[in-house]
């Protein structure tokens, strides 16, 4: 039995289902990173356990969400503002109980789903979470290939194709250790942050104008169109494979495992996704208000591609460097997704399947499921055709949400499986109240498209 499954501090119940040959997750960096023990030392302890939730926090800003806020800002102003404050509320919460499971069990939300369910239940939810990811892919394949036509002049199908070798920048990062790979996430978010603080300050957005935004309205499930692009902001912000990262990430961390440890744990891991998420909210929102003020207070309306806003952004704004930072940060945003995208297919494949394969086989396999279709439809459709499978793969991210949503919100609140810390009281009612919006939004999307 491994030694984590054999943790006293486990659950009653829950070691004798784990396989005797399961690795714990991320077997390479499991408990790498130490944290100080002892009473006090709180800013040391939370300064160890900074990390994961910038790592999760990528997947909250990738280029899927520019896509969706870009062409919500553009035609419909700052109304969609309140669905991206809801949606990282909401991911606050759930990213929150993804930690909690996994601290508390030793186990990630796979490995959890794969104790819990079936053969035919775990084979359904992996290939729902593989397509997740496939889509999630697809949207860092076209927003990198974008910013590399923006930016050097590649053509699409060109950079495409290049997308394909990325999987070398992942396997150099991780030489340096798990630590060194959270420092270069985070030097890249910093950019991004950089970029689009300096873009607001130019676009000089109406503050009142955001106030109101920030106010949920009633035309957003009314309006099917407003409607398809909250439900592809939803997919972009909370994403399933995000969920099943997070449970597995916090376990690189070398805490104590007696009751006191986890609860601290908890508490720190909390905090960290909860600021890491702050800034991608910053990020999102300031996409959606830079197309608001930008586009659609000029009567650009019909902007719904990043390649229209960069090239809009200059004339716009009357600032050179308007454009090239837009496109230095949508680089800076592909190149971070795609890490953490092939942490997270690693995970959900070894959870699901305790099938283990070399980082770069895994990588390639993902990053081909996600270049086909993308080849085949720019090279049809060219650069319209990107921007409309880029939102449609957050559609459907957003579609398979649900899926690794309630098993985590059912694991969480289950005490025989968390014992002390299963959810309790508001938080657990806030969790299945958060499930049935995600669960009502998407049946009302489908009762339009269908």
């Amino acid at each position: 039995m491994p030694p984590y499954a054999s943790d006293p501090g486990l659950p009653a119940g829950i070691a004798d289902t784990i396989e005797n040959e399961r690795q714990p997750s991320l077997a390479g960096v499991f408990r790498s990173v130490a944290v100080p023990a002892g009473p006090g030392k709180f800013w040391r302890k939370l300064g160890a356990f900074a990390g994961p939730g910038y790592l999760v926090a990528v997947g909250y800003m990738d280029p899927g969400n520019w896509a969706t806020d870009i062409a919500g800002g553009s035609a419909f102003g700052y109304t969609l503002l309140s669905v991206v404050l809801l949606s990282n509320l909401m991911a606050m919460l759930l990213q929150s109980l993804s930690a909690r499971l996994g601290i508390v069990t030793g186990l990630d939300l796979a490995q959890s789903c794969r104790d819990a369910y079936g053969p035919k239940v775990r084979l359904g939810l992996w290939s729902l979470c593989e397509l997740a990811i496939i889509a999630c892919d697809l949207a860092e394949v076209l927003g990198t290939a974008i910013a590399l036509k923006l930016l050097f002049g590649i053509p699409l199908v060109m950079g495409v194709t290049l997308t394909a070798i990325d999987v070398l920048l992942i396997l150099a990062l991780q030489r340096y250790g798990f630590r060194k790979l959270e420092a270069f996430i985070v030097a890249l978010l910093i950019v991004i942050a950089l970029c689009f603080g300096f873009e607001l300050a130019m676009a000089q957005p109406s503050i009142a104008a955001i106030g109101a935004g920030l106010i949920p309205s009633s035309e957003i499930v009314t309006n099917p169109a407003m409607l398809y692009i909250a439900i592809g902001i939803l997919g972009a912000t909370v994403m399933p494979h995000n969920l099943y990262l997070h449970s597995a990430i916090v376990q690189t961390r070398r805490f104590d495992r007696g009751d006191e440890g986890k609860r601290e744990a908890i508490t720190l891991a909390t905090i960290d996704s909860t600021i890491a998420l702050a800034l991608a909210f910053f990020v999102n929102a300031a996409i959606l208000i830079l197309a608001a003020s930008a586009f659609h207070g000029t009567g650009r309306t019909d902007v719904a591609e990043i390649q229209d806003a960069y090239h809009l952004l200059t004339p716009i704004l009357g600032a050179g460097a308007a454009s090239m930072l837009f496109g230095v940060a949508l680089l800076a945003a592909g190149q971070n997704s795609t890490i953490t995208g092939t942490l997270a297919g690693q995970v959900v494949m070894e959870g699901f399947l305790n099938l283990r394969l070399p980082l770069w086989l895994r990588r390639t396999i993902t990053r081909s499921l996600a270049i086909v279709p993308a080849v085949i439809v720019v090279a049809w459709w060219g650069d319209s055709g990107a921007a409309r499978l880029l939102i449609l793969s957050q559609v459907v991210l957003s579609l398979q949400l649900p899926f690794a949503v309630v098993p985590l919100v059912r694991f969480t609140s289950d005490p025989a499986r968390m014992g002390r810390f299963a959810s309790r009281g508001w938080i657990r009612i806030a969790a299945w109240s958060v499930t049935a919006i995600i669960i009502g939004l998407n049946g009302l999307l489908l009762t339009y498209l269908f």
